[in-house]
């Protein structure tokens, strides 16, 4: 193939034979045989050669020093036809899925540690079985009475001279805090004071009517003993005050379970504000791409997913349906396995910054021309 790169490359003209001498360090001239081929200069897709001159006949040494002049004249040649079709200014990139920068892979793991002299730890950490799970109280552990809930916010409704709240009102109270409920919801008052006494005031209302009873929802228990048996941390967030989880964990008998409780007194804001989430996680120390929420309502899924959690939802007290921008579905805690769980920790997209841009529509222009258009006399006709 070079040979016949090099018979048609340089246009019939074969090398040219020159005498010439130099001189060693005996300053003795010694004559010696080169070959030289004829000047040339590329421009465009013509080559221009200067005027013949007498051809002659090369050693193998002068023949392999022409093809690899011919083979770098094609490879010139080739490039440049590459950079005529090519424009100069693209703003597409193409994927090849190689990185031509040895220097920038592996990319960056944000669950890595250098500060970690064990490489086996850093290892443990950038792997999928290093995660954290973060549990809702009501509905994901114990079983929960919505009604309960409507219940004592009409009560105290009642006791302040308040207007009843629609159950639109009361489906927006769903997981927000008491205080934030009272002033930015129903609008009952601002004062501070007035927001505390308020506050506790419904909650010990709801407390009566519960009851102080306490019951495991159906696989809830087995699963959490499932987590400790695998070393998993565990974090426990509500927006009850903390002396009452308290009171309930250590009713049920699960208080070392839970690294860390988050209740209301330790954020500003409930749901659907991942301050929760974010909190519980900083407490667990794990990032949050490596945390899992398990909650029973869409405010739950929209606040994990605003903290860059994953997210399973439990039908507690929603249909199924209702809780599909949840990563997983379940409808008791025994359905899910720890599997599972590496599996969804697994999903790496955001920490590798590999999230594949979405797809813009392109708005196809009308023409004016088009069968679609209808004149004035098609109308009328």
């Amino acid at each position: 193939m070079v040979d016949s790169i090099s018979a048609t490359s340089l246009l019939g003209y074969g090398p040219l034979y020159k005498r010439s001498s130099y001189r060693d360090f005996s300053s003795r001239g010694k004559p010696f045989d080169i070959c030289r081929l004829p000047s040339k200069e590329l421009t465009g897709r013509r080559i221009i050669h200067s005027p013949s001159l007498p051809r002659c006949r090369g050693n193998k040494m002068s023949a392999s020093s022409i093809k690899a002049l011919a083979t770098e004249l094609t490879k010139e040649t080739y490039s440049f036809r590459e950079e005529e079709q090519i424009p100069r200014k693209f703003k597409y990139h193409i994927d090849t899925d190689i990185d031509r920068k040895p220097g920038f892979w592996p990319p960056e793991n944000k669950a890595d540690k250098p500060s970690l002299h064990n490489p086996l730890l850093r290892q443990e950490r950038m792997g999928c079985g290093w995660l954290g799970v973060i549990f809702e109280w009501e509905g994901v552990i114990i079983e929960d009475n919505p009604d309960l809930e409507k219940q004592a916010w009409l009560a105290l409704a009642q006791e302040e001279g308040k207007s009843p709240p629609p159950a639109f009102v009361l489906c927006r109270i769903e997981g927000v805090k008491n205080e934030q409920a009272i002033s930015e919801i129903l609008c009952w008052s601002r004062d501070p004071s007035q927001l505390r006494r308020m506050a506790s005031r419904k909650e010990e209302i709801y407390q009566a009517l519960q009851g102080g009873i306490y019951r495991f929802r159906s696989g809830s228990q087995e699963f959490v003993n499932v987590l400790m048996s695998h070393k998993i941390p565990m974090a426990l967030v509500s927006t009850r005050p903390r002396q009452t989880l308290e009171t309930a964990i250590g009713a049920i008998g699960i208080e070392e379970f839970f690294s860390a409780i988050v209740t209301a007194e330790d954020v500003h804001r409930g749901k659907p504000d991942p301050e929760m989430f974010v909190y519980a996680a900083q407490l667990l120390n794990f990032i949050p791409e490596r945390c899992i929420v398990f909650g029973n309502s869409n405010q739950t899924v929209e606040a994990a997913h605003d903290a860059r959690m994953k997210c399973v939802a439990v039908a507690s007290k929603h249909p199924v349906y209702e809780l599909g921008a949840a990563d997983m579905v379940v409808r008791s805690l025994d359905e899910i396995s720890v599997v599972d769980l590496k599996n969804l920790a697994d999903t790496e997209l955001a920490e590798f910054g590999s999230v594949e841009p979405e797809l813009e529509m392109e708005e196809e222009e009308e023409d004016p021309y088009s069968s679609k258009s209808v004149a004035a006399d098609d109308i009328f006709w």
